[in-house]
């Protein structure tokens, strides 16, 4: 299925449920702007995107510093005149229970998972207010409805991402549409950041069974489909299989 072509941004957009979200809107026919720390990794994605047929350039990001996420989206609008969606997918995991007290990881998990989303939401709401309307898509987990143990830092994140999705959407006029999309157990390289020995064994297990991140992509596309009076709110997405 084509769509309307819509400009849309995607962060950390280098791997997993970014990554994939990037093959299918490209496929849907929409223009592309990539972000990600590891630049090798968009430039491989942005040509396998532009050889398919589809319209992809990219920018290097990092989330966590205001200016470079106004940069990113400045960029993306100086090359394609507008940005219609901005997917704030850029996350970290790095899971530990409260007592090993790794607060270099509890402050990495906020300075990505929710300063990064709040930096987004500052760099493109006046550009889609300017322009007469827009799209955030804010990508959580199914920890931003449930608590486990090792998970409470980034739970606290992923609660943060659906209430500032919530408090956006109800600030919006309707012009300004905001989706906030849910993974449960999905293939991707967050649990890889897990340092601590107990939390990345526990992690072999609960992950046993997961979603592609294709599967994430195809919500999300869902959501970027619909016309510009209908606004999904959240999508819960998780293996049919699993509980979690």
């Amino acid at each position: 299925m084509r769509n309307e072509a819509k400009v849309v941004a995607i962060t950390g957009a280098s791997s997993g449920i970014g990554e994939a979200t990037a093959r299918r809107l490209a496929a849907d026919g929409h223009r592309l702007f990539l972000g990600a720390r590891r630049t090798d990794r968009l430039d491989a994605l942005g040509r396998e995107i532009e050889e398919a047929g589809g319209t992809a350039a990219f920018r290097r990001l990092d989330v966590t510093d205001a200016a470079d996420v106004r940069a990113f989206v400045a960029a993306a609008r100086d090359r394609y005149g507008r940005v219609d969606v901005l997917v704030n997918n850029a996350g970290v995991m790095p899971l530990s229970p409260l007592d090993a007290l790794k607060v270099d990881e509890w402050d990495r998990m906020i300075d990505v998972n929710v300063r990064g989303v709040l930096h987004g939401i500052a760099a493109a709401l006046p550009l889609m207010r300017a322009q007469g309307g827009g799209h955030f898509v804010n990508v959580a987990s199914v920890g931003a409805y449930e608590v486990s143990p090792t998970a409470a830092v980034y739970c606290a994140t992923k609660y943060a991402v659906r209430a500032i999705s919530e408090g956006l959407r109800q600030e919006s006029d309707g012009t300004v549409r905001v989706t906030l999309v849910s993974p449960g157990v999905t293939e991707s390289e967050l649990a890889e950041g897990i340092s601590d020995p107990a939390a990345r064994e526990a992690m072999k297990t609960y992950r046993a069974v997961a979603l592609p991140a294709s599967a994430i992509a195809g919500a999300i596309a869902y959501a970027v489909a619909q016309p510009a009076e209908v606004d999904v709110n959240e999508i819960v997405v998780r293996p049919a299989a699993s509980a979690q």
